[in-house]
């Protein structure tokens, strides 16, 4: 199998223990004599599976009572509508601080009124806004943690005066996280926790059932609740490869193992990003992702930008490409990214200044 440092930003790099377990699950599911995508999802088998995954998240995560951890299609696209529709009565308040913000902003719009507190747009969402106030009017006020194109993080858990609603798609299991502290936490499970094709929802009951419009039955988080994530047919292969994932996690140590195990991994890139001539960082240091590392190169190299892309591609950098619409370069170095493929990038990094400047 041909080496790679697999920096992709989603979907992106598992852990192996995952992908082998699902090759073999693929085969022959729970020794059932049927691949895990050919099992019924009401089967007991499976059942078990659902269950165990529930169990893990709450236990990484610490969960408490009150809330439910939902398995759902659609992604976070899907959520962006399904939060604002279960969720807001008359006004809701969001947080802009990039493309994923933005699209949760325009399908707020359509059922009510829907307040932008702050914006990082004025420089190209390189910062996480400060010292904005929350409306206590507001039904619900709406972060996304990390901005996986921009590079940005929000890395603390923010007291709201009204419910706090976060899409966590590409940082959680990242770090510990307060869950009482949110009404709702949802993503895309296609960085860290797995495959995709499954939305993770982990909402609090009790602040569902306040809104007064209809909702329909597949977009009523209450109707995923009442049928324990499968009204429908479940995701079952990406569920799968989550549950093992989550194994994982909690094999490395849990969350503030794997949380050290990211921010070394992130100081040893911006450290080199900080020194190496080439190159600038574009988030404002206070607000940089131990997820996404963006980066540029310096202006008076900026020429060299496609011979570093060839000269990182040549040594097995896979994914660096900065998003289309930012250019440069982007490092996706989720937990599984292996602390080796950053150093090789390190490496590449300082060996291609040496042999240009």
């Amino acid at each position: 199998m041909k080496t790679v440092h697999n920096f992709n930003a989603g979907p992106c790099v598992l852990p192996r223990e995952a992908v082998n377990v699902a090759i073999e699950a693929l085969k022959d599911f729970a020794g059932t004599g049927m691949s895990v995508i050919e099992i019924s999802h009401r089967s007991k088998e499976w059942e078990a599976v659902m269950k165990e995954t529930e169990d893990l998240w709450k236990e990484l995560l610490e969960i408490p009572e009150g809330y439910r951890v939902l398995f759902l299609g659609g992604g976070a696209s899907l959520e962006f509508l399904m939060v604002a529709m279960n969720f807001m009565n008359k006004k809701a308040a969001y947080l802009e601080t990039g493309v994923w913000a933005k699209k949760a902003i325009k399908e707020a719009k359509a059922f009510g009124e829907t307040v932008v507190v702050a914006s990082s747009a004025d420089t190209t969402f390189n910062y996480i806004p400060k010292g904005y106030t929350i409306p206590a009017d507001a039904d619900y006020f709406h972060i996304t943690t990390n901005n996986t194109i921009y590079g940005t993080e929000i890395k603390e858990d923010m007291d709201s005066p009204v419910p706090l609603i976060a899409d966590m798609s590409s940082d959680i299991m990242s770090r510990p996280v307060d869950v009482s502290k949110y009404a709702m936490i949802y993503g895309g499970a296609q960085k860290n926790v797995g495959p995709a094709g499954v939305t993770f929802v982990i909402v609090k009951e009790s602040a569902l059932g306040k809104v007064e419009r209809y909702i329909p039955t597949m977009l009523d988080y209450k109707t995923h609740i009442e049928n324990d994530s499968m009204f429908n047919t479940p995701p079952v292969f990406s569920i799968f490869v989550m549950n093992e994932t989550l194994k994982w996690v909690k094999k490395m140590g849990g969350l503030k193992a794997v949380n050290k195990m990211n921010q070394d991994k992130a100081d040893l890139l911006y450290a080199e990003i900080d020194r190496n001539s080439m190159f600038v960082g574009t988030a404002e240091k206070d607000s940089r992702s131990i997820m996404n590392v963006c980066f540029v190169m310096s202006p008076e190299y900026k020429e060299k930008e496609a011979d570093f892309m060839a000269y990182a591609k040549e040594r097995g950098m896979v994914g660096i490409k900065g998003h289309r619409s930012v250019g440069g370069f982007r490092a996706s170095i989720y937990n599984a990214c292996p602390r080796e493929s950053v150093e090789a990038l390190v490496k590449c990094m300082q060996d291609f200044e040496k042999e240009n400047k």
